[in-house]
């Protein structure tokens, strides 16, 4: 009964709310054929070949797996498509009148500050530079916002002569624009009026965000800048709420072209290496803000979210990231290409710093149904508060990833089951095969349809989006279809379960390898290692989930794990191991990324090219004089 009230409880809570409904109870079962990967100048020729002769784009889109929706026809047929997964909550819900007054305090509450520090004294290797660092150095006078921007425009540009390995995830920077904000902000500490948490933090953001001053390329050779402007501005509303913030936005970031595949590949601009494994690619598409964070250039950093492209960079990288609830994020004053999966969200160094920035970001738009969020809060109320702290484990589709993966991160999760108060549960999920084929008809659809001339795209990205024009309309209203199925059965598991957190790899692979160097000129399209990458992640962006991605470890791909921590430059690349949680529970996946930060403080190290910027920017400052 109790179970039964929460779930109309929560259905009043949340308007849109799916109807909790179990899915059919079918077993799980992959019957995926293989696909070879295509690298080289030989994917000129394929790209080609996929857009002018139509019966091999059928070919290939069958093998890949697209058809396999009209298998599954007799179980979904009668559901009621879903186009948009946007779950909105009732103002009460998440803002009150005792917190209204709070909201222009973007400060994170937190009661165990001490054990975080105690955790960075005991685990050096692991320490990065936060949000909360940056303050504390500006309030005391140690820097200034100036000094640190001064010590990163020579790491960062590509506008000079020798341009430093850094600058490859950075498309473009305004240095006047930057030294403006930087003595705008030293300024402000100096007259003790700061503007709060991000006051003078260096940041950067992803090309597919507009900025004022700057151009839009969405990684490509074209350019897409925004017109459609807002108080005489294009600049997107989250990006304005880091200018407001004081926030010294250090220029635009890399991605893969128009987000359309993970790896971080871009032969238009240039491609980030691993900051932890150069033989290795960044992850995308967020691949410059994870590599930026990372590398320690910058504590947050903004990217977007539309099949992973938030959290696979970030477990890559060895850092966090959170993919907020669908809609959550304004993209206004432009518009979202992605609409029924995709989001804008932040990368972040450390789970407070990550808090901090969303916190900033999220406040809604005015044409945005979100109200207000209350103060975030790190900390979780004793004994999970109102619901237990229970993990949602779905083993079959866990098992998909490596055993080393397998092994990390159920470590992982014995930990936080034994030392912080965790149940794990089995859970079960219909159709999950065919719900990522679903995931991806319906990316490649909007890609085909937003972008018909593709002669001046990158070949990789040709060979997707002439896959996408093969999508009939029947099997695209399948797609949408099992959504529905999906969440209803995730709405129905949130029924049994009030409060779990569904747990799993980030990815299902360990990393993915630049196989060699004509790639990162001509491109590549692999499907198989793409679709191993996604194999997590799709659910929370089709079915418009919250979701985190934290650092679980290192595996090396050649030899297992990593043990001991003790030894860097054997090949290895970072894990990381993801939550998602039901709509609008951002900050419950927050405090989930609280603990496990310090589940798995000795599992974290910064990557042998990490930049000490404070160390630098106190040295250039001692040369000055």
């Amino acid at each position: 009964m109790s179970q039964k009230m929460d779930s109309v409880s929560q259905s009043k809570r949340l308007l849109n709310y799916p109807d909790p409904l179990r899915g059919p109870d079918v077993p799980y079962v992959v019957e995926r054929k293989s696909n070879p990967p295509i690298r080289g100048w030989i994917i000129c020729a394929a790209a080609l070949i996929l857009e002018y002769v139509r019966f091999v784009r059928e070919i290939i889109w069958r093998n890949a797996g697209f058809g396999d929706l009209r298998k599954i026809r007799p179980y979904i047929e009668d559901y009621e498509p879903w186009f948009e997964p946007q779950i909105v909550p009732y103002p009460d819900f998440e803002t009150t009148d005792e917190v209204k007054d709070e909201l222009e305090d973007d400060e994170i509450q937190e009661t165990e500050a001490t054990k975080r520090d105690d955790l960075r004294h005991k685990y050096p290797q692991a320490k990065y530079y936060s949000v909360e660092d940056y303050r504390k150095l500006y309030l005391s006078g140690a820097l200034t916002p100036l000094d640190v921007a001064q010590a990163l425009l020579p790491l960062i540009r590509r506008d000079v002569e020798n341009p430093t390995e850094y600058s490859s995830a950075w498309f473009d920077s305004k240095v006047d624009k930057v030294l403006a904000a930087a003595r705008a902000s030293t300024q402000r500490y100096k007259e003790g009026r700061s503007l709060g948490p991000l006051d003078g933090v260096p940041t950067g953001v992803k090309d597919e965000y507009d900025i004022d001053g700057y151009e839009t390329n969405l990684g490509s050779k074209n350019i897409y800048t925004g017109t459609i402007h807002e108080e005489d501005s294009i600049t997107t509303w989250c990006v304005r709420k880091l200018q407001e913030s004081g926030a010294i936005i250090l220029g635009k970031l890399s991605m893969h072209e128009f987000g359309l595949d993970t790896t971080g590949n871009n032969p238009v601009h240039g491609t980030p290496r691993n900051p932890h494994n150069p033989n290795y690619y960044t992850g995308g598409s967020s691949s410059g803000t994870g590599y930026a964070v990372s590398a320690g250039l910058i504590p947050i950093g903004l990217g977007s979210d539309g099949g992973g492209s938030i959290r696979i960079p970030s477990s890559l990288c060895g850092v966090f990231g959170l993919k907020p609830t669908h809609g959550r994020l304004s993209f206004k004053p432009g518009q979202n290409h992605c609409l029924t999966c995709a989001c804008l969200g932040p990368i972040a160094a450390d789970i407070k710093s990550l808090a901090t920035v969303f916190q900033v970001i999220c406040k809604p738009h005015p044409s945005s149904p979100f109200p207000p969020l209350k103060r975030l809060s790190l900390t979780a109320p004793p004994n999970g508060g109102s619901h237990p702290k229970v993990l949602g484990i779905p083993s079959a589709w866990f098992a998909r990833a490596t055993p080393a993966i397998q092994t990390l991160c159920n470590t992982m999760i014995r930990r936080l089951c034994s030392d912080h108060g965790y149940t794990a549960v089995e859970i079960d999920m219909p159709f999950l095969p065919e719900g990522q084929i679903a995931h991806a008809i319906t990316v490649l659809t909007d890609a085909a349809t937003l972008l018909p001339e593709t002669s001046n795209l990158t070949y990789g990205n040709r060979i997707l989006i002439a896959l996408g024009t093969v999508t009939p309309a029947s099997d695209y209203m399948l797609a949408m279809k099992l959504r529905r199925v999906l969440m209803q059965h995730l709405s129905w598991l949130w029924q049994q379960y009030p409060g779990m957190l569904i747990v799993t790899p980030t990815t299902s692979c360990e990393g993915l390898p630049i196989k060699s160097k004509s790639e990162l000129k001509w491109g590549v399209n692999d499907g198989d290692r793409t679709l191993q990458s996604m194999e997590y992640v799709w659910l929370a962006n089709f079915c418009g989930l919250p979701s985190i991605s934290v650092p679980a470890g290192f595996v090396n791909p050649e030899l297992g794990l990593v043990d001991d921590m003790d030894v860097q430059g054997r090949g290895e690349v970072p894990v990381g191991l993801m939550a998602m949680g039901e709509w609008c529970a951002e900050e419950q996946l927050l405090q989930f990324g609280a603990v496990c930060e310090e589940a798995g403080a000795d599992r974290r190290r910064r990557p042998p090219i990490w930049v000490d910027v404070v160390k630098k920017a106190k040295e250039e400052v001692a040369q000055r004089g």
